[in-house]
């Protein structure tokens, strides 16, 4: 925790929100995905983060291993500036127990 600055009351303390933390289920998981999904169809760079956000939840190493990628390299690809190829998408997303779906527009 750090102390926020300023004229704040010393018992004030902000935390960084991380959304990882909230997904616990594979139910939730998969929602907060189609969120991105249908909310951000054409931020490749958000739906990116969305998966990498359940990969923390599930854990990197595991997906990690079940993939056969790197940790380093997952980070990497589904971070803040990622830009994974089709392949990890896939791969990671079955790593999770995602599903892709396609419906018309």
């Amino acid at each position: 925790m750090t102390r926020t600055a300023g004229t704040a009351s010393p018992r004030t303390r902000t935390v960084e929100y991380d959304v990882a933390q909230q997904l616990r289920t594979p139910e939730e998981m998969a929602a907060y995905l189609d969120a991105w999904l249908v909310e951000a169809p054409d931020d490749a760079a958000g739906i990116a983060r969305a998966l990498g956000d359940i990969a923390r939840a599930r854990g990197m190493s595991q997906v990690a291993r079940e993939t056969g990628l790197s940790r380093e390299s997952l980070y990497k690809a589904l971070g803040e500036n990622g830009n994974p190829s089709f392949a990890t998408v896939l791969k990671v997303a079955r790593a999770l127990g995602l599903q892709l779906h396609a419906t018309a527009a």
